[in-house]
Parts: C-alpha cells; sequence; structure tokens
C-alpha cells in the first residue's frame, strides 16, 4: 500500500472566489458560503485519483494549499469563515472517495489571535468534520510580525489539544509577505525553525505522545545536521539545555516526509533520521509537477527513487510508504495492523 501523507486540495474556482469576496468586503457581508455544489467536488476529487492511480498512490491526505492560508488577514472572521469553507470542501471530497482520499485540517490561525482558538476549531475540526490531523503553520504573521517560537509555552494549549485528540499535525508554513523571501523559501526556514525551537525546549518532556511532522524533509535541518550535533555536544553551549540526550536522539521524536524531489537529499533524510521516521508524500500535483531531465519522470515522483533505494529492505520500504504513517494518522477505510 502506498500513502500520500503531504497533499493539498484540487477544487474549483468558485471556492476561491469565494475567498476573493471574503477579502476584499472584509467580511462585511458575512459568511455567505462558497456555494461549491458536490458535483463539483466529485469532480475535481476525480482529478486527483486519476493522478494518483497514474503513479500508484492507494490513498492521498489532503490539506488546505497553504498559499491561500491568509492567516495574516484582518479582521480575524475572515481566516476563520474561510478556514471553514476550505475544511468542509475537504470533508466533502474526501467522503465521496472513501479509502481513497482524507481530511486533513486547515487551522483558523488569525494572526493576533492565540492557540487557545486554534485548539477549539482543531476540535470541531476533528470531530465535525472528520479530519485526521491538521497543518500547523508557525508564522501566522506570514513574515510581517513576530510570534512565539513552537517551543515556547504559549502554543501549550494547541499541544493539549493534540495529544487529547491523538491527531497529528504537519509543520507547513503559508504565505510570506516580507519581500526578503519566496513563498517557498519560507517554508524552509520556518521548519528549520520550528525543529530547533521544539528540540531545545520542554514540550516533547511535557508531551511525550505529540504528534508532529516536519514537511519538506525537515527544512534544512538534516543537511546541517553536524552543526546541531557540535551545538548539542560542546560545553558552553548545551549549558541550560532541556534535552541531554543527543541531537540524532531528540530528532527522532518528530516525523518527516519525503517531499524532496531529489534522491541524493532523500536518501540524506533516511540515513539521518532512520527509515522509521519517515512518511512518502510527494504533494502531487504541485510545485514538484515537471519532468526531471536526469530521470524522465516528474520531480514529484518520488516512489520508484525509494524503490530504487538498495540501502533498504522491502520491510523499511513498505513502512515509508504505508506503515509509518499508519501509525501515526486513523484513516478511515484503512487498516492499521
Amino acid at each position: 500500500m502506498i500513502i500520500d501523507a503531504h497533499a493539498h486540495l484540487n477544487a474549483p474556482a468558485e471556492l476561491y472566489a469565494y475567498q476573493a469576496s471574503l477579502l476584499s468586503s472584509r467580511g462585511t457581508h458575512g459568511q455567505f458560503g462558497a456555494g461549491v455544489t458536490d458535483a463539483q467536488l466529485k469532480e475535481y476529487g476525480e482529478r486527483t485519483v486519476t493522478t494518483m492511480d497514474s503513479v500508484g498512490t492507494d490513498v492521498q491526505l489532503i490539506s488546505p494549499r497553504p498559499f491561500s492560508c491568509a492567516h495574516s488577514v484582518e479582521p480575524a472572521r475572515v481566516v476563520h469563515w474561510w478556514t471553514d469553507a476550505v475544511n468542509d470542501a475537504i470533508a466533502r471530497q474526501a467522503a465521496q472517495f472513501p479509502g481513497r482520499l482524507a481530511g486533513v485540517a486547515g487551522l483558523p490561525q488569525a494572526y493576533g489571535e492565540t492557540p487557545r482558538e486554534w485548539a477549539v476549531a482543531l476540535g470541531r475540526a476533528v470531530t465535525e468534520f472528520g479530519m485526521v490531523g491538521c497543518v500547523l503553520n508557525p508564522d501566522p504573521s506570514e513574515g510581517t510580525g513576530h510570534v512565539a517560537p513552537l517551543g515556547d509555552e504559549w502554543w501549550y494549549p494547541l499541544f493539549d489539544k493534540l495529544v487529547e485528540l491523538d491527531v497529528p499535525a504537519l509543520i507547513h508554513s503559508g504565505g510570506c509577505q516580507n519581500g526578503r523571501e519566496t513563498y517557498s523559501e519560507h517554508f524552509i526556514t520556518e521548519e528549520s525553525i520550528a525543529i530547533l525551537s521544539l528540540l531545545n525546549s520542554e514540550v516533547f518532556l511535557r508531551y511525550p505522545t505529540l504528534k508532529i511532522i516536519v514537511a519538506h524533509g525537515g527544512g534544512s535541518v538534516p543537511y546541517q545536521i553536524g552543526r546541531w550535533r557540535a551545538a548539542r555536544a560542546h560545553p558552553k553551549l548545551r549549558q541550560g539545555q532541556v534535552l541531554t540526550e543527543s541531537f540524532d536522539d531528540s530528532l527522532r521524536r518528530l516525523w518527516f516526509d519525503t517531499v524532496l524531489h531529489h534522491p541524493l537529499s532523500l536518501e540524506l533524510l533516511l540515513r539521518t533520521v532512520g527509515w522509521d521516521r519517515v512518511l512518502f508524500g510527494t504533494e502531487k500535483p504541485g510545485s514538484g509537477s515537471a519532468p526531471d531531465p536526469l530521470t524522465g519522470h516528474d520531480f514529484d515522483d518520488i516512489r520508484p527513487v525509494i524503490e530504487g533505494f538498495g540501502f533498504l529492505d522491502e520491510r523499511q520500504k513498505q513502512a515509508v510508504f504505508s506503515g509509518n504513517a499508519l501509525s501515526v494518522f486513523r484513516i478511515p477505510g484503512v487498516d492499521r495492523a
């Protein structure tokens, strides 16, 4: 079985037209709804399933497209209403393709609000929309202001709810408006900061069962692993550090996906954090859906890359393809055994 743990909603233009109306009016006309029909969601869901079938994916976990989350928009009600509309579309589309699609919720992380509000929304997404996890943006200011790093106790109400519901969060930033970096560059920055903040804090001592997945192979951290190993071991730098284990052991408290689009990078990730902490993910269709001239496959056609890794045996490959995802997510219609 192949479970793609990192993919995004494929939806008609009417959904984003609704967002445009909310943004242009700043919500003054109320939460009037997106008006997306079940037939439209089924049509676009069939496109997703066709793409899945073309590369041999059995199940895909779909979440909001991060560039559209608009967490820094004011007033906050616009963020909440838009997130409701997207989660509704994801839940309805997933229900039309049981055993093939499952929903991962967006959170209405309106900049200026607190994780306590977002925890309430997470509970609703899981209990009412049937979501199997959520996307967590570590920078809802979208590069325009200060947000406490994920290791700060400011985030604890959301971590409380994640543990209570026993669902994972996928670290995935949203838009970026600071002008110094692009949308994709912001991902790598925020993923790297998130890992280091979490692993140099009390979070995993307080929440040993917290399930955090870091998108895009963990940002720059696996590539820079030597610097963080040295920092953990240095007699001056390690003073005051909460986790006294090796940096490698701390890193294995997290999960990672395979959305890297380069075989050597993916090999480095697997060798660094271990095959048992990596979930198959492609984000297909997405920015990687372009032909790689070196392989003849699209950059996001990651399955044959993993199948070709001689340093993994078949049991380890199957763990990456589905076993690890099933240990993290409870997916309706998919057996965890």
